[in-house]
Order: C-alpha cells, then sequence, then structure tokens
C-alpha cells in the first residue's frame, strides 16, 4: 500500500488506516453494535498483513476495550510495528459513570499513561485531544501539557481530533501548535477541503480523515427504514436523519454500479482522492471488512464525471 507522509511529523503512513472504534464493543454503548474479541484482533492482524501501518483509536471506544485489543495484537506482531494514533480527554474514570471532559494537565497526562499501558507501548507516536471546543484548548493552554509529554517521550507529536473543519482553521490561525489535524471526511462532509486541507499545508501540519463511509450509510447497506439494536451509536439518530442518509446513500450507488468497485470502497476512494489528507481511517469489526476496505487503494479513482453526479445528487 502506498504511504504518504503525516506533515512535518515525518511518519510515513500508509493511505488507508485501521480505525479502533467499532472494536471497542457496545458495553457502554455510542459504538456499532456487538463484537467478538477474537475476531477483532483477527481483523487488527489482517490490516496489518496487508500494509496498514497506521492504527488509530480512543481510549473511549469500550472504555479502553479497543486500545486493550491493540496491545495485545501488537505484542505479537514481529514486523515493523505500525504508528499508533489514539485518542483522550473524555473522563471515563470516575466510579459514578459520568462521561465529562477533562482538560486539565493531570486529565490529559493521566489519560496518556493509561493509553500508553493498555497499548503496550512505551511512546504513543501521535496523541488527540478527542473534539475539543477550541477555547477550552486554549483557556487551559493544552498545547503545554501536551508539550511537556513530548519532552517527556510520552508521546512523539499530538494534535486535535476537531468536531468539525471551522474548528481546525481556528487552532491554525491562532497558532495553536499542533501537529495532527483529524476532521471527517466523506462523500457527505466534504467541508475541510475549503479552508482546512489549504492551511494544514501551508503549516505543514498533517491531515487523518475520519468516517469515510459516514457511519456505514455509504455502504449501500442500510435503508430507509433501518433499525439499529441498543449499544449501537445510530439506534440514538433521529429516524429522520436515518432516513435522509439511507436516501442520498441509495442516489450514489452508480458509483458501484459496473461491479468494478463496492459501494463502500468507492466512498473510500473519493476520500483517498484527496492528497491533502494523509490516512484516511475506516474501521472495520471483521477481517472481510478490513479486506474489502483495503480493495479501495485499488480500484480506479472517481472520474470527473462521477464528482459531477455526485454534485447533482447534493442539489436535488
Amino acid at each position: 500500500m502506498k504511504r504518504r507522509t503525516l506533515g512535518r511529523t515525518g511518519l510515513k503512513v500508509s493511505e488507508i488506516g485501521f480505525g479502533g472504534w467499532a472494536i471497542g464493543g457496545d458495553t457502554f454503548g455510542n459504538s456499532y453494535g456487538a463484537t467478538d474479541d477474537t475476531e477483532s484482533k483477527r481483523a487488527i492482524l489482517r490490516a496489518l498483513e496487508l500494509g496498514v501501518t497506521l492504527i488509530e483509536t480512543a481510549d473511549i471506544y469500550g472504555h479502553g476495550h479497543s486500545e486493550a485489543l491493540i496491545g495485545e495484537v501488537l505484542a505479537e506482531w514481529s514486523a515493523k510495528p505500525p504508528v499508533i494514533v489514539t485518542k483522550g480527554g473524555i473522563n471515563f474514570y470516575r466510579n459514578d459513570g459520568t462521561l465529562d471532559p477533562d482538560w486539565t494537565p493531570y486529565a490529559l497526562a493521566n489519560a496518556v499513561e493509561r493509553s500508553r499501558a493498555r497499548l503496550r507501548q512505551e511512546t504513543i507516536d501521535v496523541f488527540l485531544l478527542m473534539s475539543p471546543p477550541v477555547h477550552d484548548v486554549e483557556r487551559f493552554r493544552a498545547w503545554d501539557t501536551m508539550e511537556a509529554l513530548k519532552r517527556s517521550g510520552k508521546i512523539r507529536h499530538w494534535g486535535v481530533s476537531v468536531a468539525g473543519p471551522e474548528d481546525g482553521v481556528w487552532l491554525l490561525e491562532n497558532g495553536i501548535p499542533v501537529d495532527v489535524i483529524e476532521v471527517s471526511y466523506s462523500i457527505f462532509y466534504q467541508g475541510a477541503i475549503v479552508d482546512l486541507l489549504p492551511m494544514a499545508h501551508k503549516h505543514r501540519v498533517g491531515i487523518l480523515g475520519r468516517e469515510p463511509l459516514a457511519n456505514g450509510f455509504l455502504t449501500g447497506k442500510y435503508g430507509a427504514d433501518a433499525e439499529f439494536p441498543e449499544g449501537d451509536m445510530r439506534s440514538m439518530l433521529p429516524p429522520e436523519y436515518i432516513s435522509a442518509m439511507a436516501h442520498a446513500g441509495e442516489q450514489l450507488k452508480f458509483l458501484a454500479g459496473d461491479g468494478q468497485r463496492t459501494a463502500a470502497q468507492a466512498a473510500i476512494r473519493f476520500a483517498l482522492d484527496e492528497l491533502g489528507i494523509a490516512s484516511v481511517i475506516v474501521g472495520a469489526k471483521t477481517a472481510e471488512q478490513v479486506e474489502e476496505n483495503i480493495g479501495a487503494v485499488s480500484v480506479s479513482p472517481i472520474t470527473k464525471a462521477e464528482r459531477t453526479q455526485i454534485a447533482e445528487v447534493f442539489s436535488e
């Protein structure tokens, strides 16, 4: 698989990264349904075997379970280790079960320590603050904490997984010394290309693109009446939203019409065609999903004519 440079970090990362959200399981909700740990580890291993050199997760995924599974697989992986990206800042360690963001120095340092232990990593390659209000980054001078963690050897680089591209623009405009920004990017959410990607290129900040399948609605698997089990984050979405997303996904099936791509591969290919993104993060729960996802690197790019059709879908 081709590799791209993650901004000024200099890290060479596979153009598709393995996303660890789904393998966290549904014990605490806000995931993608039930999982099997044996299959989850098989999925991680298959990604590594197929050339994935970036694994992305977060401490909140399964309240550490995703990180722990990744750590188990990496402990047995004898080839060159992948780049590890994890996220933190949502404090789920309280005994009362509350989930509150906490950007204080202690909370961030504690999150890094616990992630290092679960991932079995002496140093985490990239640690991202998870969707903080940008003014909280400024209020708590989070960069001081993260830079101190870099100097101590606990992390190599840091950044922010932003709620929207406008937050990434704010960080760059205000000189926040991030190394990496992660942002949603898909056929449905293309806002990052307007200002964020050009600014990131100018500042040599690496960009990771998440959710290229738009929570699965670009896989072609879900209709307007789709229902999701408790524990699946999509079960909390309004029916009107599910219907609209499924309808748009149905209209985009022409991207797989010639049989040379699946709907999922077409969606991933769309994100891969944006060279301002160093790695497109794609989640998977099974080895078979990993194989389909990685197959996107071999399918044809989205053509100019297809992009015109995509634009027409959203102009209706």
